[in-house]
């Protein structure tokens, strides 16, 4: 009966244009002239989008196989064609792994306390300084943690928790900002109801507002992921680089797919004089850098679409 109603009233609201663009041809024009340039921004917003694809794409589509997937450098040099990423592959997830681990529930607290509790001085400091973190360039966010550890174990560590710090610190903001606008999306009424039966406010908060609004932190958690996973200049500074494959973010360099990329393509146009051209054809090392940034690329859509998966699954259903 809810669809019925809906599409009725869909078929009233386009009936009604029709006729009042027909009654008016000078809002009939109006009309026109503003979806022609609407679909013409459209257009032009997509151009560098395909045009970058495009580009990672063709450059690195090549370079895909089994063995660049499952194999590490180590022990690799020189034009050997034989190396993977798969180090590379393991650092980044380890890494944005354990930022998630250590954002989430500080941007998902700070967001409840921001909607449920917040009033007066001290939530409009958190505010304050939630919207200064958010245009933090994110090698300070480098510098802070490679400053912060060098106090705690000394000067030259680089692990990977330090990177997973570094990438937090740019992942908080996002995730308290998201947060908190699905939290407000929550209907007071549910609230109000949760109350009048006499439950908690923790509780309403636990059993009513989050679970109402699950698809949309989910959506945005998983938004802020992928924010944080392509960053290349903090992990320079705190994770370094390394040729062997590293599952513990707690001792030892690790290498990512953001670092991999800019390391290789560095690498590829120092032996190739006066940078790519006609005359120099791009070495093994350029052709890893494109195929570590187009396995990046596909990481990145993954997340996007279980962002999308996720909202569809468990946003509330009309009935």
């Amino acid at each position: 009966m809810t669809t019925t109603t809906a599409a009725a009233s869909a078929d009233a609201t386009e009936l009604t244009r029709a006729l009042l663009t027909a009654a008016d041809p000078r809002r009939r024009r109006v009309d026109r002239t503003m979806r022609i340039l609407i679909w013409g921004a459209f257009a032009v917003a997509m151009v560098p989008l395909v045009s970058l694809v495009w580009t990672v794409l063709s450059s690195g589509f090549g370079r895909i196989s089994l063995d660049f997937l499952t194999l590490s450098m180590r022990n690799i040099f020189g034009g050997d064609p034989s190396g993977g990423i798969y180090h590379a592959i393991a650092g980044t997830l380890v890494i944005t792994a354990l930022a998630t681990v250590i954002s989430v529930p500080i941007g998902l607290l700070t967001a409840i306390y921001l909607v449920e509790y917040g009033r007066g001085a001290l939530a409009r400091a958190v505010t304050f300084f939630v919207d200064v973190m958010t245009g933090i360039p994110s090698i300070v966010a480098g510098l802070f943690a490679v400053a912060l550890f060098t106090l705690i174990l000394g000067p030259g560590v680089r692990i990977g928790l330090i990177g997973a710090v570094a990438l937090s610190v740019l992942m908080i903001p996002v995730v308290v900002r998201s947060c908190e606008e699905m939290l407000k999306l929550v209907p007071n009424e549910l609230r109000e109801a949760s109350y009048a039966l006499g439950v908690p406010k923790w509780l309403t908060i636990v059993k009513v507002v989050l679970r109402t609004s699950v698809a949309g932190l989910t959506t945005g958690i998983l938004l802020a992921v992928a924010r944080v996973i392509g960053e290349t200049a903090p992990l320079l500074v705190t994770v370094g680089v390394t040729d062997s494959i590293n599952f513990d973010p707690f001792e030892g360099r690790m290498m990512t797919l953001p670092v991999f990329a800019y390391r290789q393509y560095s690498q590829g146009l120092a032996t190739c004089p006066g940078g790519e051209s006609a005359t120099c054809v791009p070495d093994i090392a350029i052709q890893n850098g494109w195929g570590a940034a187009l396995v990046l690329i596909v990481i990145v859509l993954v997340l996007n679409l279980a962002g999308r998966l996720v909202n569809r699954w468990f946003s509330p259903k009309l009935r």
